[in-house]
This record gives structure tokens, sequence and C-alpha cells, in this order.
């Protein structure tokens, strides 16, 4: 499979060329400017619908901002070829023009490629629709260079609580005050710190009881072994947005 990878020399970006090359694909790398990720090519950005136009491109990964990534996109939709994105923080006008390239290629968002985040977003909403009445919190820690917070998976996962519990929640960010907790809230913490990977709790509380759910991973690989998978899966569908539940 010939995989470009935009963004090859980011943190992840590298792990994903790296991934993709010990599986034997025939990878590219796309920046800011031009290099190389270990023995792997890196092109300009402005190379990119070069790129796509003379090259037999099976996929394309883009782990790069919300600004990049909604051109990214209209490139991959321009030239058919399919398109995984695990950038994080787009606003409406983002999500909008990763629709609008849904139409013309096949399309896979997420806010995280961990196999085990799925599993978490599956957990959470079997315990919130088993404990309907408990109070439900979540924190978050992230490496201090992530920019979004909350991160995308913590918005997946409140995303997931508020499918559980049928109803739109009061996401309160942190406290402050004297105000007690109310009905239909959620909180919501978040943490930079260090290098850590991605950590994520949720805890429901009712009852004289606590449930806690959470995930950490310990590696950017794991992040960049989904996206691969997620590419090698992508690979040859028709045009349509899909998520990484699809891929599992």
């Amino acid at each position: 499979m010939k995989l470009v990878v935009i963004g090859a020399t980011g943190r992840t970006g590298g792990e994903i060329v790296a991934e993709a090359t010990e599986r034997a694909h025939d990878v590219v790398g796309v920046a800011r400017s031009a290099g190389e990720v270990g023995d792997v090519p890196v092109h300009p950005a402005g190379e990119l619908p070069a790129l796509l136009a003379d090259a037999d491109v099976d996929a394309i990964v883009d782990f790069t901002v919300p600004e990049a990534s909604r051109e990214h996109a209209a490139r991959a939709a321009e030239a058919g070829v399919p398109y995984v994105v695990g950038t994080t923080g787009f606003g409406d006008d983002g999500l909008a023009a990763l629709d609008a390239a849904a139409e013309s290629t096949a399309v896979l968002k997420a806010a995280n490629f961990a196999h085990g985040v799925q599993a978490l977003l599956r957990v959470v909403e079997a315990g919130v629709e088993a404990l309907p009445e408990y109070d439900v919190e979540l924190t978050e820690t992230h490496h201090a260079g992530k920019r979004d917070a909350p991160s995308g998976t913590a918005n997946t996962v409140l995303d997931a609580i508020e499918a559980a519990r049928g109803e739109t929640l009061d996401r309160t960010h942190g406290r402050e005050g004297g105000h007690r907790r109310g009905e239909s809230k959620v909180g919501v913490h978040v943490r930079r710190a260090g290098t850590v990977r991605g950590e994520h709790e949720v805890v429901l509380a009712g009852n004289d009881e606590v449930l806690t759910l959470a995930h950490r991973a310990e590696s950017r690989r794991v992040f960049a072994a989904g996206a691969v998978d997620a590419a090698e899966w992508l690979a040859g569908r028709d045009p349509g947005f899909y998520g990484f539940d699809d891929v599992l």
C-alpha cells in the first residue's frame, strides 16, 4: 500500500511513519518543510496536490492542526484518495469541510486510534445506562504541549455519556466558588503536564459506591498502529464518513 503521512515530522506522525514502514508499506512523508524521517523522504506541504496527482496513493493519514487539515481534506477529495484524519480541535467549519470531502472520497475521523479507547467508550455507555442516577465526572491528562482542552478523546467520551443518558448535559469545566453540584451536570477536569501520552478516567458515583473506568496510553505507538490499521481498512472504500469503531 502507498501511504502519504501528513505531519510526518511531528511526534505522532513520526510514529506512524515508523509503524507503516515496519509493515512494509510504501510511505511518503509530508510536512511544513522538506527533510527525512528515518529513510522516508518528507516533502513540503505545498507539494501535496502534485504528490496525489502523480503517485498511485492508496490512503492519506493526517495528524496536523485543524486549519491545515481542512485544506488537506479538500485535496484528498479532489484526488479521490481515502483520507484518515486524527487531528483534533475542529470547529463547525472544519467538520463541515470533512463532511464535504466525504461526498467525494472515503473519510475516517477519530479523536483517538487506540483500540482500548474504543472499548472504553462502549463500557462507559453501558455503565451510564446501568447507573442513570449516578453523578458522572471526567478527568483527562495529556502532555504539556497539547493545545486543545478538553482533548478530542475527552469530548468523544462526553458525547458517549450524553448519548447513554439521552440528554445534553451541562459540561462543568472545573469548579470554583461555593455552588453545589446540580443535576444534569458532568464535571470535566483537564490536566497538562510533562510527557503524559494520554489518560482518561470516568467516575460514576452514587448509592455509597464509586465505579471508575479508565484508559492510559503508555506510548504514542498505540495511536500510530491504530491509524495505520484505519488506513489499511479505508483504502478502496466507497466515499462516505467513517469512524474508528467501523474498523474494529
